[in-house]
């Protein structure tokens, strides 16, 4: 996926886990972290963690008037 947004040439925007080895992959590309709620996550216990979220780009939004 990454090899791909490097070749692409058009904008490509993808939602993934935050994780070291996504950052390290995607190593070059503009990040943008969220915290994300997921529902399905400890249904048991009637509460969602929260867990990070990076949203990755091949552009820089600021030219876009900023998404986030």
């Amino acid at each position: 996926m990454a090899d791909f947004m490097r070749r692409c040439k058009g904008k490509v925007m993808v939602s993934i886990n935050d994780h070291p080895d996504i950052r390290r992959v995607f190593e070059g590309f503009h990040f943008e972290t969220l915290d994300i709620r997921y529902s399905n996550t400890n249904q048991r216990q009637g509460k969602a963690e929260i867990s990070g979220e990076l949203v990755i780009m091949n552009w820089q939004p600021a030219g876009l008037g900023l998404l986030f």
